[in-house]
C-alpha cells in the first residue's frame, strides 16, 4: 500500500490506550487467527473491529503479532518504505515471496496475507494462480491483490485453488500511474457506485475481505453496508470493520512525514538516531566498551602473556 500526498503528522490524542508516548500492548490472541474467523468480523453484527498491520520481516512480525494484531499484511508496500523505490510498481513475486517466508519465521498466531505485486495477476489466470501459490509456499496464510471487475475472473480462480483472496479497492498503488498520482477515489456519485458495485462483486467472486484505500468515509460505509465480508479501512474512516497501517508509518520509521490518515504512535526513528550517535560519541570518546563489557583472560593466560611480552622485548 502507498499513500496520498503526505501532510503533517498529527500528535496521537489519548485514549483508551493510554496518552501519547505510553507503552500499552494487547494480550496475543489465544488461538491462531484463520480466514473463517476474519470472514465473521463484521461489526453490524457485534464482532470487535480488525486491526491490521503491515509487516515486511520477522522482527516486524514478531513485534506485531505479540501487540496482538490480527492481520499482518506483507505489503509490496515493502518497495517503498524498506527497499528505498518511490512507489510499489518495482517489487517482483520473488521479492513479495522472500519477505512473506521473513515474517512466516516469527511464527505469528495472526494471519499473514501476501500482497501479490505489480504483474504477478496481470497477464493471465494460470500466471496469477501460480504467483499465489508461491506467497502460500513462502508462508502466506492468503493473498492481496487490488483491483475491480476486471479482477473478477483472477479472484474467482485463485479461490478455486483453494487459497483465500482479500480484496483492495478505492485507491489502488499499483495503478499509481493511470491515476496519475495517490488521489482519493469514489469523490463523485457515479465512482462510489462503481466502487460499491466491484465490492459487491468481488465478495460474491469469494473474497473473504475487502481493504478500502483513499475514499470519503460516506462511501467507505456505504460499501461496509453493502457487502457480507467486512472490509479494512485505510484512509477510508471509521465506518470500516476494520483498520490497517503502515508499520513505518505508524511508529514513525519512514522517511517521509505519514499521510494525513495514518497516526504516528511513536517516533523510533527519532529514537533509533539518537541511540547511535551516543554509541558513536561513546566509541570516540573511548568510553565504549568499558571493562564490564570485556572478555578477561585468566591470571594463567595473563602471566603467560607478560612472559611472551618480555621475551619479545629482551634483547639478542
Amino acid at each position: 500500500m502507498s499513500s496520498p500526498t503526505p501532510s503533517a503528522v498529527p500528535s496521537p490524542p489519548p485514549g483508551p490506550a493510554g496518552p501519547a508516548g505510553s507503552v500499552s500492548t494487547a494480550a496475543t490472541p489465544a488461538k491462531p487467527m484463520t480466514v473463517p474467523l476474519v470472514r465473521a468480523r463484521k461489526r453490524r453484527d457485534g464482532a470487535e473491529p480488525l486491526v491490521m498491520v503491515t509487516a515486511y520481516d520477522e522482527p516486524a512480525a514478531r513485534i506485531a503479532d505479540a501487540a496482538g494484531v490480527d492481520i499482518v499484511l506483507v505489503g509490496d508496500s515493502v518497495a517503498n518504505n524498506v527497499l528505498g523505490y518511490e512507489d510499489t510498481l518495482h517489487v517482483t513475486i520473488d521479492d513479495m515471496a522472500r519477505h512473506t517466508a521473513a515474517v512466516a519465521r516469527a511464527r505469528p498466531r495472526c494471519l499473514v496475507v501476501g500482497d501479490m505485486p505489480w504483474m504477478s495477476y496481470h497477464l493471465s489466470v494460470e500466471d496469477a494462480v501460480r504467483n499465489a501459490a508461491t506467497l502460500v509456499r513462502a508462508g502466506a496464510g492468503a493473498v492481496k491483490l487490488e483491483g475491480g471487475r476486471a479482477r473478477l475472473p483472477v479472484v474467482e480462480a485463485i479461490v478455486r485453488a483453494e487459497i483465500p483472496v482479500m480484496g483492495h479497492l478505492g485507491l489502488t498503488p499499483q495503478s499509481v500511474l493511470a491515476m496519475g498520482g495517490y488521489r482519493v477515489q469514489g469523490r463523485s456519485a457515479d465512482a462510489a457506485q462503481a466502487l460499491r458495485d466491484a465490492a459487491k462483486a468481488l465478495a460474491v467472486a469469494g473474497c473473504f475481505a475487502l481493504v478500502l484505500e483513499g475514499v470519503p468515509d460516506v462511501v467507505a460505509a456505504s460499501v461496509t453496508e453493502a457487502v457480507d465480508v467486512p472490509t479494512i479501512g485505510i484512509g477510508a474512516g471509521p465506518a470500516c470493520d476494520g483498520q490497517v497501517l503502515v508499520f513505518h508509518d505508524l511508529l514513525g520509521l519512514g522517511a517521509r512525514k505519514p499521510p494525513k490518515f495514518a497516526r504516528q504512535y511513536a517516533d523510533l526513528g527519532r529514537l533509533a538516531t539518537e541511540a547511535i550517535a551516543a554509541y558513536a560519541a561513546d566509541v570516540r570518546s573511548g568510553a565504549f566498551p568499558n571493562d564490564d563489557e570485556s572478555y578477561h583472560a585468566s591470571a594463567d593466560l595473563q602471566s603467560a602473556l607478560a612472559m611472551e611480552d618480555d621475551e619479545i622485548d629482551a634483547p639478542a
